[in-house]
């Protein structure tokens, strides 16, 4: 989808259709208040009071046909400015416009306000010139939104929409929504009892059910067995730390806002651990190491604890609790080019794996002018930069750099990846580290026998299972491969009377070899059943007849597919056992 924000035409007609909104609102509703009316990605939105009313779709159809109404009237937008006095007086029986004009800074300021007809709204601008050149938008939702985003205000009604400048552009973005809709992994994470979410549990924390452990569980054993080929070790640690932990990795001073607040425990003071690094510091740090040993590569799939505001949680896409596909490599100086170039091969092996095509590398640099997010060492900085930069120039990465985007110990390479709807996400990273070993003092012996510091490679492949298997369900539709589909096989007895015993027979012999199989022995038409199986995104529906049951053959059909094929007993297991063990 485009990007309205980052299209100046496009973000200044949303604008102007936000202040239509807002127009025709007060129209239906003369009592209305209005908060704030931004352009965002997807269109725009007003946050909106609308006192006891609670809009309902058909609302919106209604302030639909009014905005088209004032958009056939042309009333020119003009522009008009006042000083910070004037407006308090224009705007004094509106509280939200007073808060916004009360908190701007110098009392001889400037206001700008911009007036179509008879409706006027404080605004920066710019506009387009007039209501007439918004033909071409759309409501899409409305939801709740507190005011100033803080739970202990009042809920206002924030109403999205969008507007082009082209009706063809309008039916494309509107076809797209649609097959955002039909992609969105949280709705078909629940109709595929996928994971779930419970406000006792809390936002952010999803609760992932069998069909999603399953779904995990293969992608642990598919990346696990790659690292280990690779040499990693794998480790399990505590999902806490002490404060002091975080102090002295420097989490503490740079990270401290997106951490869950502390508690203390009898004399000691812990906090949910958001990233996994000081616990591998200290396991590197556990023995004395030769230059022999390195590279040593701990890995771990581990659950860390971040606070993301409540209103950017989103499924298993953006979460409070999430497992990290992480690993620590620790390398000498002159192993620094080989082991991120490994790391890079890792991720392209993975992305071809998972027929992941469009993608593209980030090389998120620190700001130099920022020494309050940023370790404050030059030379440090400057000899990681210049080392990712060689290693990705030679290995002829298409890449791009982005000032002001490294973590606070160093620089990284993200790979930013184009689902199939949406922006895009940061799926791998991998991050260059000559701080934390300092800070935790860790040491190897050189071949002179003299003590030196490691230099440290933070790095994730999938990233986070969570957002990992968010995309993964985006990129499907729900319809996984085999080898990770949570039900591969789903045995359906014509006529479970006559055809049960068969079926049980297929259903342990397939079992037995670690293929995951459901039986459906209800009592309904096979249709139905059929129908279902295919709701279900089950990958093969074997249908077991008088046939199958007299020859022992399967008669199977493909998920998406509306002919059958029949094939041995023998021949199934081994077509399913090939496909799974060679992950098609």
């Amino acid at each position: 989808m485009i990007n309205i924000k980052e299209n100046e035409k496009l973000s200044i007609m949303n604008h102007s259709c936000a202040h239509l909104l807002a127009q025709a609102v007060k129209h239906l509703y003369p009592n209305a208040l209005f908060w704030v009316g931004p352009v965002i990605e997807e269109g725009f939105y007003y946050d909106i009071d609308l006192g006891d009313k609670t809009l309902t779709v058909e609302d919106l159809a209604i302030i639909e046909k009014e905005m088209k109404k004032i958009v056939k009237d042309g009333k020119r937008i003009v522009r008009s400015e006042l000083t910070k006095e004037e407006a308090l007086k224009k705007f004094k029986d509106d509280p939200y416009k007073i808060d916004l004009i009360s908190r701007m800074d110098e009392d001889d300021t400037i206001i700008s306000c911009y007036t179509q007809g008879d409706f006027t709204d404080l605004c920066r601008g710019p506009h387009v010139e007039s209501v007439k050149e918004l033909k071409y938008f759309k409501l899409i939702k409305f939801s709740g939104a507190y005011w100033k985003g803080d739970a202990n205000n009042k809920m206002l009604q924030r109403i999205y929409g969008v507007c082009f400048d082209k009706e063809e552009d309008l039916n494309i973005y509107l076809k797209e929504l649609e097959e955002a809709k039909e992609r969105d992994h949280r709705k078909i994470g629940k109709d595929l009892d996928i994971f779930m979410s419970h406000d006792l549990v809390g936002k952010g924390m999803p609760l992932w059910l069998p069909n999603g452990a399953i779904i995990r569980k293969q992608l642990e054993n598919y990346i696990y067995e790659k690292e280990q080929k690779m040499g990693y070790m794998h480790v399990y640690t505590p999902c806490v730390g002490t404060v002091d932990l975080y102090k002295t990795s420097g989490h503490w001073d740079h990270y401290k806002e997106n951490m869950f607040p502390s508690m203390k425990v009898d004399d000691e003071e812990f906090v949910l651990r958001p990233m996994n690094c000081p616990h591998h510091m200290l396991i590197y740090g556990n023995k004395l190491h030769s230059y022999r040993d390195l590279p040593i590569r701990i890995g771990e799939f581990a659950s860390d604890f971040r606070y993301e505001a409540s209103g950017a949680v989103k499924g298993l896409e953006r979460v409070r609790c999430m497992c990290q596909n992480d690993a620590h490599l620790f390398v000498r100086p002159d192993q620094i080019g080989e082991e991120f170039k490994k790391v890079v091969s890792l991720i392209l092996e993975v992305y071809k794996d998972f027929g992941i095509k469009d993608y593209k590398f980030r090389l998120s640099l620190r700001d130099k002018e920022d020494k309050e997010k940023y370790f404050d060492d030059d030379e440090m900085w400057n000899i990681a930069e210049d080392k990712l930069r060689e290693v990705l120039n030679e290995l002829d990465c298409d890449y791009y750099e982005a000032i002001g985007e490294a973590a606070f110990y160093g620089p990284k390479l993200d790979v930013e990846v184009k689902p199939a709807v949406g922006p895009e996400v940061t799926l791998s990273t991998c991050q260059l580290d000559f701080l934390l070993p300092r800070r935790f003092e860790l040491t190897y012996i050189d071949s002179n026998g003299e003590k030196k510091v490691p230099v440290v490679l933070h790095r994730a492949i999938f990233g986070t299972f969570d957002r990992f298997t968010a995309f993964i369900i985006e990129e499907t539709k729900g319809s996984f491969p085999l080898w990770l589909a949570p039900t591969q096989i789903n045995i359906i007895p014509v006529n479970p009377e006559l055809h049960l015993d068969y079926a049980n027979q297929i259903f342990e012999e397939l079992k037995n070899n670690n293929i995951r199989v459901d039986l459906d022995e209800r009592n309904e038409k096979l249709g139905y059943r059929m129908r279902e199986s295919q709701t279900r995104k089950i990958p093969y529906s074997l249908i077991l007849g008088d046939r199958e049951q007299e020859e022992g053959t399967i008669s199977y059909r493909k998920h998406g597919e509306q002919g059958t094929t029949t094939v041995t007993k023998d021949e199934f297991i081994q077509l399913i056992q090939e496909q799974i063990r060679n992950r098609n």
